[in-house]
């Protein structure tokens, strides 16, 4: 188990030295970089400062949930997930659980597949946080945010790691599919995360359809709703809400209230803030 987090620290260390193409601490860094540029060139709200309000804090969750939370949790008990599911599979005698191998069409016709199969995977976890009450605890941390900026799309509790990586797993793997696979889909998916959440003003036409975008996720982390579900749960396509009429966006949201109900009484400290789903498990 802790010969896992041992090797990632090592992975993580020789990353670190070698810069190189497909190197995820490298990659994370620069596509942030680029994101907040923009965001300091042509700003949406153009008071909203540089530094924003929990900036830091943001940032220190994008370190940890990218980062530090393999080392310390996900290397290990995934090691230790991997060995039980192995034993499993042959236990019943099944080798894999691949229904519909991809691997025989065109890369880049896999890597479309790929991508809006994983989103809309995606799509329908993103709308189990928000409709269920005990996971809607964990979700809360992401939502407390009060201004948006490119750091806002990494300030989420260590538990929704394991949420989406375990739930995904089984839909991946009957395709054939494992998660080292997705390194370029999953970068333009954490560029296109950061674009939502970055202090942007794009959205419009038939791209902003198909594309989530600023304009519209804003709306997703707007304090006064019409559904008490929420709305607009699309991460990289916003053309699965439209399609389960999910949309919500009646007009400019640059400068509305963000949060939830009762936010004023969240934590505003990192530790705090993971505590409070454990503490805290249903919602009043």
């Amino acid at each position: 188990m802790w010969e896992a987090s041992k090797n990632y620290a090592n992975y993580l260390w020789q990353e670190i030295l070698n810069p190189q193409w497909g190197n995820y601490f490298y990659a994370l860094l620069v596509v942030s970089l680029l994101v907040y540029i923009l965001e300091l060139t042509i700003p949406w709200r153009k008071n909203q400062k540089a530094i924003r309000k929990d900036f830091w804090l943001d940032l220190f969750y994008l370190f940890f949930n990218f980062y530090l939370f393999n080392l310390i949790f996900q290397e290990p008990v995934g090691a230790v997930v991997k060995s039980w599911i192995s034993d499993f599979q042959n236990a019943i005698g099944i080798s894999d659980f691949v229904l519909l191998s991809i691997d025989t069409i065109n890369p880049w016709v896999q890597m479309l597949f790929l991508f809006i199969y994983v989103d809309f995977i995606h799509w329908n976890l993103h709308r189990l946080l928000h409709r269920v009450s005990w996971l809607w605890q964990f979700h809360k941390v992401h939502h407390s945010v009060k201004e948006m900026g490119f750091a806002a799309h990494l300030r989420f509790h260590w538990f929704e790691n394991l949420y989406y990586k375990s739930l995904q797993y089984i839909p991946l793997a009957l395709i054939g599919v494992g998660v080292d696979q997705l390194f370029v889909l999953h970068m333009f998916t954490v560029l296109v995360g950061h674009l939502n959440h970055a202090n942007l003003g794009w959205g419009y036409g038939i791209f902003g359809k198909v594309f989530n975008n600023p304009k519209m996720h804003i709306w997703h982390h707007a304090k006064d709703l019409p559904s008490k579900y929420g709305v607009n749960f699309g991460l990289s396509l916003s053309v699965w809400d439209y399609v389960f009429k999910t949309a919500y966006v009646p007009k400019s949201g640059r400068d509305i209230e963000l949060g939830f109900q009762g936010d004023a009484d969240f934590p505003k400290t990192l530790t705090g803030q993971l505590i409070y789903p454990i503490n805290k498990k249903d919602d009043e």
